[in-house]
């Protein structure tokens, strides 16, 4: 089958061209397309960690499969003087340098909110927190909520990361910053985010407390098991 394949930016430096049609196999997905890239162009290794990709004008994650037709773009952190972050990680956040990172000239605002580990939940005390995920489809969705917030906002940049693992109390679980001309949009951005991560993302927490375990309930999902038909038997 055959794609079309976009670079934007850096990427079309890299590359030497804006686009270019390619033949994959039947089944392939965005992850085998990309790791074709990377065989010709090893540097573009450089960037993968701050790459998004749409298919068909919208946002997706490396599991995508592709079909016959589709346009499919990479797209390197947008300029401005600041470079969207979209993470997962299982190492602490480093809240300043992420806040700095999200700062461009012509921002007259940054917006952070750090979600911490406390102490306590109800009157039972906290010991930790253990975080899970079902991991491709969680950046996926990070990735869909920050193109959600720039399609309703002027921003400069966006960072939006989530830890998991095991974390001691008063370690940051997730870190968003929001960079922007005005307050009003930095303020409004960084709400719109936390709210649907809140709702969207397939994360689970698990508290540890001095005497037992609970996992925490959170947002009922989007698309209920209750809410397909079930199967029939022939």
């Amino acid at each position: 089958m055959q794609v079309k394949v976009l670079f934007f930016g850096q990427l079309k430096e890299v590359v030497g061209a804006p686009e270019e049609q390619v033949e994959l196999p039947e089944g392939a997905s965005v992850a085998d397309l990309f790791a074709r890239y990377q065989q010709r162009f090893p540097r573009l290794e450089e960037f993968r960690p701050s790459i998004a990709v749409a298919v068909n004008q919208e946002y997706t994650d490396s599991t995508a499969a592709l079909r016959m037709g589709d346009e499919v773009a990479f797209l390197p952190p947008v300029s401005g003087g600041a470079a969207d972050v979209v993470e997962l990680t299982r190492e602490p956040i480093a809240a300043q340098e992420l806040v700095a990172q999200v700062k461009a000239p012509q921002s007259g605002a940054v917006v952070v909110f750090d979600g911490i580990v406390r102490n306590h939940s109800g009157q039972r005390r906290t010991v930790c927190l253990d975080y899970q995920a079902y991991e491709p489809m969680a950046v996926g969705k990070m990735r869909e909520i920050v193109g959600q917030v720039r399609a309703r906002f002027a921003l400069d940049g966006v960072v939006l990361v989530h830890r998991l693992g095991r974390l001691q109390v008063g370690e940051t679980s997730v870190l968003i910053a929001v960079s922007a001309p005005h307050r009003a949009a930095a303020f409004d951005a960084c709400r719109f985010i936390i709210e649907r991560v809140k709702h969207d993302l397939p994360i689970w927490k698990k508290e540890q407390f001095a005497d037992g375990t609970v996992w925490v309930e959170g947002e009922p999902p989007a698309s209920p098991m209750d809410a397909v038909p079930a199967r029939q038997e022939s």
